[in-house]
């Protein structure tokens, strides 16, 4: 499971043979969530994130969105 991004103690991965569209898995202290990242930037699960590192795991996939989707390419495309 490469790791994309790691800021604010938050682990950003994608899973192997993952499917679009392109989303990351997110990481924290046990507890994990999945965000879309095309064509929005949106929560699409949450398994027992508190609301603040939601928050600061949609503005990192925000701020480094073209970054994720690049890895996605390199990781996914042939």
């Amino acid at each position: 499971m490469p790791t994309v991004l790691y800021v604010f103690g938050i682990r950003f991965f994608f899973y192997p043979n993952d499917h679009e569209p392109i989303h990351v898995q997110v990481e924290y202290q046990g507890k994990s969530a999945k965000i879309q990242v095309e064509p929005e930037v949106i929560l699409i699960e949450n398994n027992g994130l508190k609301p603040q590192i939601i928050k600061k795991a949609i503005d990192s996939v925000l701020f480094y969105k073209e970054d994720i989707i690049k890895a996605w390419h390199e990781i996914f495309t042939d």
